[in-house]
């Protein structure tokens, strides 16, 4: 078995020659033409050559004549109708159809030796021909062969006549190692370009296989990918990015001009911003559709500048889509919740009873007022902690809810006059508290429990930012499609900070130091269990204008036989 040497790109075998890998179209496939042309050549340069002697009448012998015909005739032979193959590294068939022609022709010129003319350098063709596409052995060997013909050419002369003998086995011997210097020069320097070619072509491969993984990697990211030129052209772009800037439902595909659509000037801005000032740049924008929807993405830039510069440079830009990092920011965050929950359990809540327990005790028998107010503040902090425990440990309960609970129905209206009083009871907020039924006898799909969390955390966050006025918070119900049932919270506080709206309803976000942030997102949550709908917008009520929690239900089954309620003092 033939040892081979292990590659990335698989293994590669050990060869004996230069060009055993070359096909036609290779690089010995043009080679051997080039030389085949060059015999083709010469041989018809010696026709007309002899053909000149003739007509000038200096022929002393015909044979001259028909050696070079029969010359022409065998190279244009070989040039149309053989095919190109490396010749072994003996005297083969291919070295006697190529090779062994030419030696034979320009010995048999030499030894006629026709109107003086000396034929010794027409043997470096063959010399030539054997040391660049063959082995160095056949390149010896046609050094050799010819060595000995010319030895043999000046032996004869000198039987014929006797004068200059030592000149002519000289410059015969002297040919002849030219010839050997010749071979070994020409096949050395054929040996390099070939491994040089092998080479280039092996990086070749590898530059390709690493353009196909980096085209592949690119195609599969879920970010997009832009580059841009100088111009303002995107010379390519991935399918992410093609979606992200699609327009009128259509993806547009590279090339294409980044300022042609309005809403991609942003974009423009930062690639001309990265190209005049010469670093990356990141910002968050804003696509402004006017079909849809805006979209925001998060957007970096590198500049990929030309090392030799000869070509331009290119912006590369990389578009995030920040709907979907805000997913999976509250993906993790769901997920580092689940696990602080259980610690929260076995950590807190069971420390927290002990010092709540012995806080009472302790309270009990004190009656310096200082000290009362110490374990007052005792008890305020630890009723925080435990209610911070319970919104982590309710939250954990929403997301496990049985199937079964779905099918509970209430009255929404009595559900929420009775949850509103309670909670307006215990907070003293009775008079600033105003409640507007206006659902009739529709019931709605939910837990009680759950739409008195509910409740009470818009309720608790409508008081956190309401005024001191009457009825400075209101909880309506009404029906504003046959298929929809809607309660809203609404209080007259400041409007809300943008960025604050943008992530109201996600967990551990919230614009208060003293707030967990999970009550705005159980209400989401809770809502999403039951198929109802949570929001916030601005509002306004008897001309004052405040901000209003909203939730959409869906109809729940016919209304059970209800019984007259009691809270119309907090009614309209």
């Amino acid at each position: 078995m033939t040892e081979a040497s292990n590659s990335w790109f698989g293994p590669t075998e050990s060869r004996s020659s230069a060009w055993e890998s070359e096909t036609e179209s290779g690089s010995f496939g043009r080679l051997w033409r080039a030389f085949m042309s060059a015999r083709v050549t010469i041989a018809s340069v010696l026709v007309v050559l002899q053909a000149a002697i003739y007509a000038l009448g200096n022929v002393t012998n015909s044979w001259s004549i028909a050696v070079c015909v029969a010359y022409l005739c065998a190279t244009v032979a070989v040039r149309l109708w053989a095919r190109p193959k490396p010749p072994g590294s003996t005297f083969d068939a291919q070295w006697v159809s190529t090779i062994g022609v030419d030696v034979v022709a320009f010995s048999a010129l030499n030894f006629l030796q026709s109107s003086g003319i000396n034929y010794t350098p027409l043997f470096a063709l063959p010399v030539l021909l054997a040391s660049v596409l063959g082995p160095l052995l056949l390149a010896l060997g046609t050094a050799a062969s010819v060595t000995l013909l010319l030895l043999a050419d000046a032996w004869w002369i000198s039987l014929q006549s006797m004068g200059e003998l030592a000149s002519r086995y000289l410059q015969s011997g002297l040919s002849g190692s030219g010839f050997f210097l010749v071979a070994l020069l020409a096949n050395q320097l054929a040996l390099r370009l070939v491994r040089e070619e092998q080479r280039a072509r092996s990086s070749q491969s590898v530059a390709r296989m690493q353009t196909q993984v980096n085209e592949l990697v690119i195609e599969t990211l879920t970010d997009g990918v832009l580059v841009v030129d100088a111009n303002g052209i995107v010379r390519s772009a991935n399918p992410a990015s093609r979606r992200l800037l699609a327009t009128r439902d259509a993806a547009r595909m590279a090339p294409f001009v980044l300022s042609t659509e309005a809403a991609w000037q942003p974009l423009a801005k930062i690639m001309r911003r990265t190209f005049m000032l010469g670093i990356p740049q990141e910002a968050d924008v804003s696509l402004e559709y006017p079909a849809r929807n805006a979209r925001r993405l998060h957007v970096r830039t590198r500049l990929a500048a030309s090392q030799d510069g000869n070509h331009g440079s290119l912006c590369v830009m990389f578009l995030e889509d920040l709907r979907e990092m805000e997913a999976r920011v509250r993906t993790e965050k769901m997920a580092a919740m689940g696990r602080m929950s259980a610690a929260v359990a076995h950590e807190i809540r069971n420390p927290l009873a002990a010092i709540s327990q012995a806080n009472a005790l302790l309270e009990e028998d004190l009656q310096d007022p200082n000290h009362r107010q110490l374990t007052a503040m005792v008890r305020q902090n630890a009723q925080r902690l435990a209610k911070i425990v319970d919104e982590v440990l309710n939250l954990s309960r929403a997301q496990v809810l049985s199937p079964e609970q779905h099918g509970t129905v209430l009255l929404l209206d009595d559900a929420v006059m009775r949850i509103t009083s309670d909670w307006a009871k215990q907070n003293a907020s009775t008079q600033r508290t105003h409640i507007a039924p206006g659902a009739g006898n529709m019931t709605v799909g939910f837990d009680p429990e759950h739409l008195r969390r509910l409740m009470v955390n818009l309720l608790d966050n409508a008081l956190r930012y309401a005024s001191q006025a009457a009825n400075a918070i209101e909880v309506a119900t009404q029906q504003p499609a046959p298929d929809q049932v809607r309660l809203s919270v609404w209080s007259d506080g400041q409007p809300l900070e943008t960025t604050v709206q943008t992530h109201l309803f996600e967990p551990f976000f919230s614009s208060e130091s003293r707030s967990t942030g999970l009550g705005l997102y159980i209400c989401r949550e809770l809502c999403e269990r039951y198929g109802a709908m949570i929001g916030y917008q601005r509002a306004m009520r008897h001309t004052v204008e405040g901000n209003e929690f909203f939730v959409v239900f869906k109809p729940g089954a016919p209304p059970p036989i209800a019984k007259p309620s009691s809270y119309g003092a907090l009614s309209a």
